[in-house]
């Protein structure tokens, strides 16, 4: 018997590595397919407007970051101004440093030019996340493996996910949130502290992350959990954006340094959501555009993300941080044609959809994500060729 058992032993064993190997592959696999279907609608929309892919996908903040990238803040190229037309030493710092740096250390590598190696480092973050999200989803309370996948889906279908494969900032800055709110989810507080700490060099978002971060890292300590582990983790997770904030202090010799770049070069100022609501009731009333409409009823599904979450969503810290994100969002004043691109680091607000998904029919999951992903690819598309402004 053992010869004729012996093959049927092989199979079941081929069987396993092949299982193992597609569950290895699924996140960056799925990530990656539906990022490419975004590129097909964006080589679509651009020949319909008659405007180069690649120049498209380095727009409006990619090439203040490409410039950075090349030059330092000391060498930016002197035409790129702020928003009213003006430029002084000051204006590059509203750019935070760590995407650039990255694309820098690439850029130093043979042959490897400066928009190859952003699109690299945006690339890779991308990947790099969605195996974040496939570890987060399956490690919340009531998460599991395919609720994992189904986040990653849900992420890199997200309204604005285009900016993930431009030259921007947000895809390095979620892989880093990410897996500073697994590090939390999992009491690896080391690992969510440096993450935080790193994810505070690319982007302003990452106060949200540090408030996360810092308070479940306190009630930990105080509930005198993981010996001294959360302790450092709390006093790791700041370091970044502290640093940042206060390295443009003293370049601009005021404290508030970043916040007045900010202000007088991009008029962008925290006022507690006055603009964000007059903007809303203007659109409501007087539609102007696709994409202004459309940012208002994300807004809104965005809140009602929060409720659900707050009532039937996963771990407080993952709800705090994405909150935090929408507050920071809708309570500044900026360019409102952004806010649907701020909204895409606060993923945390996607877990309940994505456990609600998982429970469902394979067939319901896979028609939900599909369609989600389709809109996906139109509206990225359309905000970057079809609509004439700044995202």
């Amino acid at each position: 018997m053992e010869p004729e058992d012996a093959p049927s032993g092989r199979g079941r064993l081929a069987r396993v590595a092949r299982h193992r190997v597609t569950a290895a592959l699924a996140p960056a696999l799925l990530f990656l397919a539906v990022r490419e279907l975004g590129l097909i609608a964006l080589q679509l929309m651009a020949a319909r407007w008659d405007k180069d892919v690649t120049r498209t996908l380095t727009s409006w903040d990619g090439q203040w970051f490409l410039g950075i990238a090349e030059g330092g803040y000391a060498n930016v190229p002197t035409w790129l101004v702020d928003a009213f037309g003006r430029r002084t030493d000051e204006t590059p710092l509203a750019f935070f440093p760590g995407y650039p740096t990255l694309v820098r250390w690439v850029d130093g590598l043979p042959g490897v030019p400066t928009v190859g190696a952003a699109f690299a480092v945006s690339l890779v973050s991308g990947v790099l996340c969605a195996y974040g999200l496939a570890r987060l989803g399956a490690r919340v309370t009531g998460g599991s493996r395919r609720a994992g996948v189904v986040l990653v889906v849900l992420f890199a279908a997200s309204p604005m996910a285009v900016v993930l494969s431009m030259t921007y900032s947000e895809a390095t800055f979620c892989a880093l949130a990410v897996w500073s709110l697994v590090g939390v989810v999992e009491r690896r507080w080391l690992l969510a502290g440096a993450c935080c700490a790193a994810a505070g060099l690319v982007r302003p978002t990452a106060a949200a992350l540090v408030l996360a971060v810092c308070a479940a890292a306190l009630v930990a300590a105080w509930r005198r959990r993981d010996d001294w582990r959360p302790w450092v983790g709390a006093l790791v997770a700041p370091l970044g954006l502290l640093g940042y904030l206060g390295y443009v202090a003293v370049r601009t010799g005021r404290w508030d340094g970043w916040f007045a770049v900010q202000q007088i070069g991009w008029d962008s100022r925290f006022d507690g959501g006055a603009a964000t609501w007059k903007f809303a009731l203007l659109i409501l009333g007087e539609p102007r555009s696709v994409l202004e409409l459309a940012t208002v009823w994300l807004l809104v599904v965005a809140l009602a993300l929060v409720v659900l979450s707050f009532r039937r969503g996963p771990e407080w810290p993952l709800v705090v941080y994405g909150a935090g994100v929408l507050v920071m969002d809708l309570g500044s004043n900026g360019l409102m044609n952004s806010k649907a691109r701020l909204l895409l680091p606060a993923f945390t607000l996607l877990v309940p959809i994505a456990l609600a998904l998982a429970r469902r029919r394979t067939s319901t999951a896979v028609a939900v994500l599909a369609g989600v992903s389709v809109f996906s690819a139109w509206f990225g598309a359309y905000a970057i060729t079809a609509w004439p402004y700044a995202i």
